[in-house]
């Protein structure tokens, strides 16, 4: 059996008595019933999602995948593909954005190279997974085959589980690939059946001129491959990315662990419409950290029925955004475990 079956035949729908049990805490806590609105909800879903009553999540973990894209070559960034290893190089100096935040709120920062077009130093803090050095172009030729494809995937689970069983208790996911919203705008079209200009943004920031060309390299790049929008790996090998297909592994791995996953961007929802249609189960076990700026974000909403937490007006990646709701997660945890109750607090409850 694979990692990919065995890791999915563990998925379970949440804790119904969990969620009962802290459903019914937040309405003796001394508020009116629904007064702290979402964060409530979000308590009870944790809650379902680990199987405590009363969750503390006391070690946040990010995933940031790595990995190049031959599509690249197709003049759809405005930064050239050496940025890649050079930001990997700043995650592991702590100089990047998401290095910040992750100090704000205690994070861990995991840097998993799962397909970077060069030769990386090794590093204690870097796993090195690659499964090749970039995909292939997919205007011509499917970015990599099945069988990479649910290696990336595995490679994803196999970097979850190793975080999970290490101490992590929610994970937020991160990406850097330059190029990356060009196959994530080609997954989200081909799955939700939008429109590729609906879909698909200015990404690092190209010109007019460089969106229709990104646009009419995704339209054509479909329209050869037709890959099938009920059938994740297809879709993945055709037109994704290696760090997608792992972004989507960490999800489909911590919803095995009943961990919850914050799911990044543009690229992070990408990878959430892969995981999501291959294993419908996981579904449950992810919270959108934040509303990108990527016109194609709101169709991955829609489509896997969840809804951000914030809107910030962002677009960078990394999991910034994710982080960002790894705190109002844990407040809103820390209210249902430490608030009183009207009767701790011997308030009364009602006239």
């Amino acid at each position: 059996m694979s990692l990919l079956t065995e890791t999915i035949a563990k998925i379970s729908p949440l804790d119904t008595v969990a969620m009962t049990s802290a459903r019914a805490r937040q309405d003796m806590l001394t508020k009116p019933q629904g007064a702290l609105g979402r964060l409530e909800a979000l308590s009870i879903q944790v809650a379902g999602i680990t199987g405590k009553a009363r969750p503390r999540l006391l070690k946040p973990a990010v995933v940031v995948m790595a990995a190049d894209h031959g599509i690249a070559r197709q003049g759809v960034s405005a930064f050239p593909a050496e940025v890649t290893p050079q930001m990997v190089l700043n995650f592991l100096a702590g100089g990047a954005a998401i290095n910040v935040l992750a100090r704000h709120i205690g994070a861990q920062v995991t840097v998993v190279d799962v397909g970077v077009a060069a030769d990386l130093p090794a590093r204690p803090d870097l796993i090195t997974r690659k499964v090749a050095l970039g995909t292939a172009d997919f205007s011509t030729v499917p970015a990599m085959s099945r069988a990479q494809a649910q290696e990336a995937i595995e490679v994803g689970i196999a970097v979850v589980n190793t975080l999970i069983d290490s101490g992590a208790d929610i994970i937020a996911t991160g990406d850097m690939g330059i190029g990356n919203t060009t196959p994530s705008s080609a997954i989200v079209a081909a799955i939700t059946g939008r429109p590729v200009a609906d879909v698909t943004g200015r990404g690092t920031g190209v010109d007019d001129a460089g969106l229709q060309r990104k646009i009419a390299v995704i339209e054509a790049a479909l329209a050869l491959h037709r890959p099938d929008p009920t059938n994740a790996l297809d879709v993945l090998a055709k037109v994704g990315g290696f760090e997608i297909g792992g972004l989507a592994g960490v999800m489909i791995g911590a919803a095995a662990r009943c961990v919850p996953v914050v799911v990044d961007g543009f690229i992070s929802g990408a990878a959430a419409l892969i995981a999501c249609t291959l294993v419908p189960a996981v579904q449950p076990y992810l919270i959108a950290g934040h509303r990108s700026v990527e016109r194609g974000h709101q169709a991955v909403f829609a489509q896997i029925d969840i809804e951000p937490l914030v809107d910030m007006g962002m677009r960078l990646g990394e999991g910034t955004g994710a982080v960002l709701g790894i705190s109002i997660i844990q407040a809103a945890c820390k209210v249902l475990d430490e608030m009183a109750t009207f009767g701790e607090a011997g308030v009364t409850d009602k006239a």
